[in-house]
């Protein structure tokens, strides 16, 4: 490819990210991208560069977001720790404290931590709801009280995918009396100003990156159990891109779709998370230690229900630190990363908030954001 025009800056400090961050261009044919870092508070990297948009060739910015797939997980799990903290949800109490209906057909021993450590035993539903029903939420809701667990919940772990969205989704609307995207931008991304939403709003799609496919990447078999997770049965389309019901498709952006639907730039991301850690712009932090500690206690790890072992190990609703797929800086980090090679990540040992987003879709957990964070983590430590 030709010279691709990178934009912003990074501290001396942190170059190396930056070195990275341009040979990524030639290693992995990055089309549009950005990444940033924020330590202590402060930016120390905010890099962009190349195309948002093929078709017109409109370049990224800072400002550009880009769908970031299941990192709405993290979003939804900020969320759920900040009504922990203020002392309005029990992880440990069952989901039926809050949401009585939730109880049915074997669920009345679930907690909200299961949920978030994918334990709950509901990681798909028997019913398939129409793309309408999806957005309009409470045919979801419905169908998740009429779920019958899989397994004894708590005694196996398997990635709730969307059904994880939904079910925390749902305990913080019958807390707060909002839905999960409208209680994040009200308590969190309004109040902080970070460019990250669950339901993309409608003045924001001129900012918006297409996403593109990568050669040669499997569609994977409509059967199997993970393609029912993260195709809710079939009602959405994944791998698939397109309208109607892709994942460039406005009206799916602008819905409600907490455990895969956020949007979000890198910037945005990273000062969630380093707000989350340490606070930004001299602000409190958002998460306090003790929330924190919480967060990052393992849950789940090892083989999944189906018997997969893919490396990842689980806190109460984000990804801890692994050497595979996802190796962050120590025990102390959290993040989550989405189906096209997005990851953001926070670590309050080192104070830092981390962001990475890409529009080329190359696959689930690639290299590009890992040598990513091998390279600030050279930069940390020197």
């Amino acid at each position: 490819m030709g010279v691709v025009e990178i934009g912003g800056w990074a501290d001396e400090t942190f170059g190396g990210v930056a070195d990275v961050f341009r040979d990524n261009f030639a290693e992995f044919g990055e089309l549009g991208t950005a990444v940033s870092v924020r330590v202590g508070g402060r930016p120390v990297v905010e890099l962009w560069g190349g195309v948002a948009d093929q078709r017109s060739g409109r370049p990224w910015t800072r400002e550009t977001v880009v769908p970031v797939f299941s990192c709405a997980k993290g979003l939804v799990s900020i969320c759920a720790h900040l009504l922990a903290q203020q002392g309005r949800l029990d992880l440990d109490a069952p989901v039926a404290t809050y949401w009585p209906e939730f109880a049915a057909v074997g669920k009345e021993r679930i907690t909200t931590r299961m949920v978030l450590g994918h334990r709950a035993g509901v990681p798909v539903l028997d019913r398939t709801p129409s793309f309408a029903e999806i957005a309009e939420w409470a045919p979801v809701v419905h169908a998740v009280e009429e779920q019958v667990p899989l397994w004894e919940p708590g005694e196996a772990y398997e990635y709730h995918g969307h059904v994880f969205g939904f079910l925390v989704g749902e305990i913080i609307r019958r807390i707060t009396g909002l839905t999960p995207g409208r209680f994040f931008r009200e308590a969190i991304g309004e109040p902080l100003g970070v460019r990250a939403w669950i339901g993309l709003p409608a003045s924001e799609t001129g900012e918006l990156a297409r996403l593109v496919e990568a050669e040669g990447r499997p569609a994977g078999d409509p059967q199997s159990l993970l393609m029912r997770i993260v195709t809710m049965n079939g009602a959405l389309v994944f791998p698939g891109l397109d309208e109607p019901h892709g994942w460039n498709d406005p009206e799916l952006l602008g819905m409600e779709l907490p455990g895969a639907g956020a949007v979000a730039s890198a910037s945005g991301l990273a000062a969630l998370y380093g707000a989350a850690v340490t606070g930004i712009d001299g602000g409190s932090r958002l998460l306090s230690t003790e929330t924190v500690t919480d967060a990052v206690r393992e849950v789940s790890a090892g083989p999944t229900w189906q018997g997969f072992d893919l490396g990842q190990r689980w806190g109460s609703g984000f990804l801890l630190d692994s050497e595979h797929p996802r190796p962050m800086l120590g025990g102390r980090s959290f993040g989550n990363d989405g189906a096209g090679g997005q990851f953001v990540f926070g670590d309050d040992e080192f104070g830092v908030g981390f962001a990475y987003v890409a529009n080329r879709m190359i696959g689930h957990g690639d290299d590009r954001a890992n040598r990513l964070v091998t390279a600030l983590r050279a930069c940390l430590k020197g």
